[in-house]
């Protein structure tokens, strides 16, 4: 600015999460030619548990798919185990995390390779702990995947048994067998009817 000269700048306009995310959490999957050190493939096939696929869309408030939205898992293996290091994740051939996006697929579908998770503690039922970003959030938010089949220790879990009965299940993944591949789908629906119990974390 010049002396004696007074300039007037509008407001900036306030920015969301864009589609940026997919350049650098999911570079491969995008077709990026960088490395990332996370990507769908959770557990190789010398992990611990049942190998099975995670997969299901991000629906918005008028339930049409996202396209861009970027998905994070973290879980423990089929023995309870999580790796506390890159040495210990290459032994055990689990990563514990995962990341995909959903703007590769014709469907917007996310998808992970992994296996089932054990119960992480006594009184807690199996389950997988997800992060959701996407185009509108300012923060990210935090869900958990149980699963349909493990009725009884679903019952005992504190954590689900805090949700109100009417909505626990929209945290439960429907299993499905494909051949010889058994996978879990689960939709995350961000608003609207059936919403998708997120958790402050």
């Amino acid at each position: 600015m010049m002396h004696g000269q007074q300039t007037h700048f509008g407001q900036t306009p306030s920015q969301t999460v864009g589609p940026y995310f997919a350049y650098g959490l999911a570079a491969r999957q995008y077709g990026y030619d960088f490395g990332q050190p996370y990507d769908s493939v959770v557990a190789g096939p010398h992990a611990r548990g049942a190998r099975i696929r995670l997969e299901g869309r991000v629906l918005d408030g008028d339930g049409a798919a996202v396209s861009d939205a970027l998905v994070e898992i973290w879980q423990v293996d089929g023995a309870g185990g999580y790796p506390r290091h890159a040495d210990e994740a290459q032994a055990l051939d689990f990563r514990g995390i995962g990341r995909s996006g959903t703007g590769t697929d014709a469907q917007c579908r996310y998808a992970f390779d992994t296996v089932k998770p054990a119960a992480q503690a006594a009184g807690e039922a199996p389950h997988i702990d997800m992060i959701i970003t996407m185009r509108g959030l300012l923060l990210h938010v935090f869900t958990r995947v149980y699963f349909d089949d493990e009725a009884l220790a679903n019952a005992a879990d504190a954590v689900l048994n805090a949700v109100p009965p009417a909505r626990r299940e929209t945290l439960l993944a429907r299993r499905v067998q494909r051949n010889n591949e058994v996978a879990y789908l689960f939709d995350v629906r961000m608003q609207g009817p059936g919403e998708t119990v997120f958790f402050d974390v």
